[in-house]
């Protein structure tokens, strides 16, 4: 029994040294591909190629985690120091302002040994590999731009997850607040009310950028464009949904981005979002005349929306106008049954 007890430890410790320890930064799209659809990651022209990172010194496949918890997953460039595109599974978006937490960044960038949980940003520290909280102080033409939105989270948890500077990008305050942040409402409204699926809400998105020569404090790469992309099944039209969106990250750009198929985005800026599917040229959704709805009669609407979306919209809004008296009618026959 004494030399059972002697053993113990040894075995303890022989057993730890076997089982493979998770961390964030990954060198296999394998190890973090829960937040892609079918577990497959996009195609990104001399980028990622067949779930293959082509320059794995450069670009760096980051399993966002957070008190030790897996949100969603980041493609970053460290060499333009933003990330090529974050990916996520979207469930039911939580209400809620937005939170006041610290920028942070993630330490198995700078070393790899280091822990795998994101931490604040250091002020006084210039990151080799990432950009830092300082590197955006003080700059009055762009935002800490979203790629993923906190807004996209179902939990305080992956809320806070999205304020990783690795989630980050030089953003034109123009464009971020203008038809970027209309085009991430729009497309949180469709997820939340038409991506059902057994009861469930459930949808898949990826969200990029594409680098310029100019940068921000002279090392962060300032992207020319933005672009981002949705997919869902909908058991009220089906079938599946998908749509594409992107545009130039400058002032004076237009209202509203134009809704696209995948298989344009394809075509125009060789991103192959959901390979190895049939949603290249599938029927897609635009999503900018969802907000339009709120404000604008049916009658004007035209083909702004595919019909079902706007006949489903049209009854839901109905309802919602009869709830009040429907509600008072309920509450009469209440009190007349006691």
């Amino acid at each position: 029994m004494t030399l059972l007890k002697q053993l113990l430890p040894l075995a303890a410790l022989l057993l730890l040294s076997i089982v493979p320890t998770e961390t964030e930064v990954v060198t296999s799209v394998e190890d973090c591909n829960e937040f892609f659809l079918d577990q497959t990651p996009p195609n990104i022209t001399t980028i990622l190629e067949g779930g293959k990172i082509l320059n794995q010194s450069r670009y760096k496949l980051i399993c966002q985690t957070l008190n030790n918890t897996r949100t969603f997953v980041t493609l970053y460039d460290t060499q333009n120091k933003i990330p090529v595109f974050s990916a996520a599974k979207f469930n039911r978006s939580t209400s809620g302002p937005r939170p006041q937490i610290p920028w942070m960044i993630e330490p198995q960038l700078e070393k790899p040994s280091d822990n795998p949980n994101m931490r604040p940003s250091n002020n006084s520290t210039n990151y080799k590999h990432q950009a830092g909280d300082k590197d955006y102080k003080y700059n009055i033409d762009f935002d800490r731009g979203h790629l993923f939105p906190s807004s996209y989270g179902s939990t305080v948890l992956k809320r806070n997850s999205t304020f990783t500077l690795t989630n980050i990008v030089p953003q034109n305050k123009d464009f971020n607040s203008g038809s970027w942040n209309k085009m991430e409402n729009c497309i949180k409204c469709v997820l939340n009310e038409y991506c059902k699926n057994n009861s469930n809400i459930e949808g898949f998105v990826v969200i990029g950028a594409q680098p310029s020569n100019n940068r921000l404090n002279q090392r962060i790469s300032i992207p020319s464009v933005l672009w981002s992309t949705f997919c869902c099944y909908s058991q009220i039209q089906n079938s599946w949904l998908a749509s594409a969106h992107w545009g130039n990250n400058r002032n004076h750009g237009p209202e509203h981005l134009d809704t696209k198929t995948l298989g344009e985005l394809h075509k125009e800026r060789r991103i192959e979002v959901f390979p190895e599917t049939q949603l290249l040229n599938k029927q897609h959704i635009n999503v900018t005349g969802v907000q339009r709805l709120q404000n604008l009669p049916f009658s004007r609407l035209g083909p702004v929306l595919p019909g079902w979306v706007r006949s489903n919209f049209r009854l839901s809004q109905r309802w919602r106008d009869l709830l009040p008296l429907l509600t008072g009618i309920f509450f009469i026959f209440y009190l007349y049954i006691l």
